[in-house]
């Protein structure tokens, strides 16, 4: 019996903060409505999703890959390794394994079983659709916790992208363990340091 796995990664984008990756195998004999890309679905949507999905599912598994990993490996490695780090989770959270793998984007990790890229999958394959939200709604919650530690970043509204209010922050309060130092709108400021 074929068990397709659904892989998405949330957070490649971010100036700040970790990139999340989610594995996910459905469980046919219960099915979830509603699943679609992360980024179409409100956060109440994605919140309510996220619950259904980690007690439906046949098998789901969260990764992530540090700031400073990504600052080490660059951020498309970063992703990958998520990728191969959630279903490693999934294997060893549920002791059940994929026969095919299917990932959003246009490359796949290399797994011990077949995989294929999907442009715009978290679209069009309602495991990947569901791995995007779980991806989403994880690295959503861990900038929460940023939040906490950071005040006065604003991470709870921007979610680490580079808005007009984080790269304003960014400009008065400098730089935080949390951001990826490789990105050049984080870079400069360690320059600055420098000088």
């Amino acid at each position: 019996m074929q068990r397709l796995c659904g892989i998405d990664e949330a957070g490649r984008g971010p100036l700040a903060g970790a990139v999340y990756a989610a594995a996910v195998i459905l469980d046919p004999e219960r099915p979830i409505a509603g699943l679609a890309d992360s980024k179409k679905l409100s956060e109440a949507k994605r919140d309510a999703l996220a619950v259904e999905i980690k007690s439906h599912a046949w098998a789901w598994g969260i990764a992530s890959v540090s700031a400073q990993e990504i600052d080490q490996i660059n951020i498309l490695q970063a992703s990958l390794l998520a990728m191969q780090r959630a279903y490693q989770h999934m294997i060893d959270q549920f002791g059940r394994h994929a026969t095919l793998i299917q990932v959003d984007g246009n490359r796949c990790p290399i797994f011990s079983v077949p995989c294929e890229a999907i442009v715009k999958g978290d679209s069009k394959v309602a495991e990947i659709s569901a791995a995007s939200i779980l991806a989403k709604t994880a690295r959503d919650a861990s900038l929460l916790v940023l939040d906490r530690q950071y005040p006065h970043y604003g991470f709870a509204q921007h979610k680490g992208y580079p808005t007009a209010l984080h790269l304003a922050r960014l400009a008065q309060y400098g730089i935080t363990p949390a951001h990826r130092r490789s990105y050049a709108p984080v870079k400069k400021y360690l320059v600055a340091d420098c000088e």
